[in-house]
C-alpha cells in the first residue's frame, strides 16, 4: 500500500518512513477485519439477530486507494467522537421520568459544548506530542485534563480547580476507552481501584495534579494516552478543517526564513533541528545563510528571539557560507552572531568586536532568553556570570541602544541574588528608559 500518513500525522509521499504506511494500513485493517467478520457469519447465525449488507463504499476498503481508506476512517471517527461526547449511560437512566420520557433539560448536557471540549482535549494532545522526535510520548491523563482546565496564569491550582480536573480526568477515561478501538489513541485506563475510590467519596478527592513525587508506575495508574500515527493524521486533519494551527515537522521547508525563525521557538529542540535540516536541504549554504541573516534583522519585540533562532540555524550551515557571514561583521545587529559562527567554524582573521557591539549582543541575548524561557535558572546563572566578569557593567549597559535594554536590566535586577547588585541593575533600567523618553 502506498505510503500516505507520516508519523507526525502529515500526508507523506512514497519516500516517507514506514510509520506512515502503518497509519494507512492500520485504518484498512480495522475496516477489513470488520468486513471479514460479517461475511463469515452463516445464514443461521444471522437469522433472528438482524443482518448487515455491504454499502456502496465497502469495496473501497480492499480496492480503494489509501486516501479512500483514510477518508472512510475519518467518517467513522466522526461517528465515534459523537458517541464519546454523548451523556453517560447512568446519567441517561437517571434522567428518565416516571412516564418513561427522557428529561434532556435535566441532563445539563450541551452536545455542541461537549463536542468542542473533546476537540480541545485532542488538539492539546496533538500539540503536546506531535513535534517530539521518534515515537510520540504518552501523556499522563491528569496533565492532559489540567491543560484544558487550569488557567495559564494560575501558579497554584485551587481546591475547586483540582476537583474540576479530577472530574474531567474521569470523563476522559470513559471517552478514551471508546476512542481506542478505532485506532485514534493508545490508552492505558485509569486504575480501577482509583475509579472506585473516586466514586465512593462524597466529594471527588483524587488529586491528579499531585504527581510530582510519584514514580512512573504510580503516575501511570492515573491513565496514560498517546495518539497513534493514524490518530495524529486524524486530529491534524480536524484541526486544519477548523482553521487551527497544527504544526508538523517538515512543513516549513518551502517557507521563507522569516516564517522559519518566527515559528521555531515553539518547537522542541530535536524537532527544531530536524525542521532546520529539512529547510537547509532546499538551499545552498550561501543562499541559506543570506536568507537567515536577512530574517534576523529587526527592532521589534520578537527580533531577539529570531536572531537566537538564526544563530542556531546557522550552526548547521557549512563552511561554504563563510563569505556571507563576513559581509555582516560590521552590522550592529548581526556582527556579533557572525563572529560566533566564524569562531565556531575555525575561521581565521576574525576582527575583535567593538565594546559597543559586545554589550549590544549581550542585551540582545538576554532579551531572547527572556522571550524563550522567562526567568529561568539558566538565565540567572548567565546574569551572575556577566556581572562578575565586567566591572562597572551597569554603567555601560544602560547606554546600549537596544529597544529591550530597560527590560533586560530590570530582569537582571530581578534575577541577581546579590541585593546591592540587583539595586544597581534597577537604577540602570530606570536610566535606560529615561534616556529613551
Amino acid at each position: 500500500m502506498e505510503l500516505v500518513v507520516g508519523p507526525g500525522g502529515e500526508d507523506a509521499d512514497e519516500d516517507a518512513d514506514a510509520d506512515g504506511a502503518d497509519a494507512a494500513d492500520d485504518s484498512g485493517e480495522r475496516f477489513g477485519a470488520a468486513e471479514a467478520g460479517s461475511e463469515a457469519q452463516s445464514e443461521e447465525e444471522r437469522a433472528g439477530t438482524g443482518t448487515a449488507t455491504a454499502g456502496e463504499e465497502a469495496s473501497l476498503i480492499m480496492a480503494g486507494s489509501p486516501d479512500d481508506v483514510l477518508d472512510l476512517w475519518l467518517g467513522g471517527l466522526e461517528t465515534v467522537l459523537a458517541d464519546a461526547a454523548a451523556p453517560d449511560l447512568a446519567d441517561l437512566v437517571e434522567s428518565i421520568t416516571e412516564g418513561g420520557d427522557l428529561d434532556l433539560d435535566g441532563l445539563d448536557w450541551d452536545p455542541d459544548q461537549e463536542a468542542d471540549a473533546l476537540d480541545e482535549v485532542l488538539a492539546n494532545l496533538y500539540l503536546l506530542t506531535a513535534l517530539e522526535a521518534g515515537e510520540k510520548p504518552a501523556v499522563p491523563l491528569p496533565a492532559l485534563a489540567a491543560s484544558v482546565v487550569v488557567p495559564d496564569d494560575m501558579e497554584e491550582p485551587t481546591d475547586a480547580v483540582l476537583e474540576e480536573v479530577s472530574e474531567v480526568m474521569m470523563r476522559l477515561d470513559d471517552q478514551f476507552r471508546l476512542l481506542e478501538p478505532i485506532g485514534l489513541v493508545e490508552y492505558q485506563p485509569v486504575d480501577e481501584a482509583l475509579i472506585q475510590e473516586f466514586d465512593e467519596q462524597d466529594e471527588p478527592g483524587v488529586e491528579p495534579l499531585e504527581t510530582a513525587g510519584l514514580d512512573e508506575e504510580d503516575v501511570s495508574r492515573y491513565g496514560m494516552v498517546r495518539l497513534t500515527p493514524l490518530g495524529l493524521y486524524g486530529v491534524r486533519a480536524r484541526m486544519l478543517d477548523a482553521g487551527l494551527t497544527a504544526p508538523v515537522v517538515g512543513e516549513l521547508a518551502d517557507k521563507g526564513a522569516d516564517v522559519l525563525l518566527d515559528l521555531l521557538p515553539g518547537y522542541p529542540e530535536a524537532a527544531a533541528q530536524s525542521e532546520v535540516e529539512q529547510w537547509l536541504l532546499r538551499r545552498g549554504p550561501a543562499e541559506a545563510a543570506r536568507e537567515l541573516l536577512a530574517a534576523g534583522r529587526g527592532d521589534d519585540r520578537a527580533a531577539p528571539l529570531r536572531r537566537l533562532g538564526c544563530q542556531q540555524a546557522l550552526s548547521l550551515v557549512g563552511r561554504e557560507a563563510e563569505p556571507v557571514l563576513r559581509e555582516v561583521l560590521g552590522d550592529r545587529q548581526l556582527g556579533g552572531l557572525a563572529r560566533v559562527w566564524l569562531a565556531e567554524h575555525g575561521a581565521r582573521d576574525v576582527p575583535e568586536p567593538p565594546e559597543e557591539m559586545v554589550f549590544w549582543l549581550t542585551v540582545d541575548t538576554i532579551a531572547a532568553q527572556l522571550g524563550a524561557d522567562g526567568d529561568s535558572a539558566e538565565l540567572e546563572a548567565l546574569v551572575e556570570g556577566l556581572v562578575g566578569q565586567h566591572n562597572g557593567f551597569f554603567e555601560t549597559a544602560w547606554r546600549v541602544d537596544h529597544p529591550a535594554t530597560g527590560d533586560v536590566l530590570e530582569a537582571m535586577g530581578r534575577l541577581h541574588p546579590d541585593r546591592k547588585i540587583a539595586k544597581e541593575a534597577r537604577k540602570a533600567a530606570f536610566k535606560a528608559r529615561s534616556r529613551l523618553g
